[in-house]
């Protein structure tokens, strides 16, 4: 993936002590992309265009 919504350095910051693999932002990436597109679409079957954090 080129544009990631995950942030490499802040990623390191959390695992502080540990390697990360390099395919793991992008895996991680695709997680929070999946993530995002079911809380778009449990907002929609509320009838809201506003995702919230019951959402996730």
């Amino acid at each position: 993936m080129s544009d990631l919504i995950v942030v490499k350095a802040k990623i390191k910051e959390v695992v502080e002590g540990y390697q990360i693999s390099a395919d793991y932002a992008d895996a991680l990436d695709g997680a929070v992309r999946e993530l995002i597109k079911k809380s778009i679409e449990r907002a929609e079957a509320n009838h809201r265009r506003t995702v919230m954090a019951k959402d996730i």
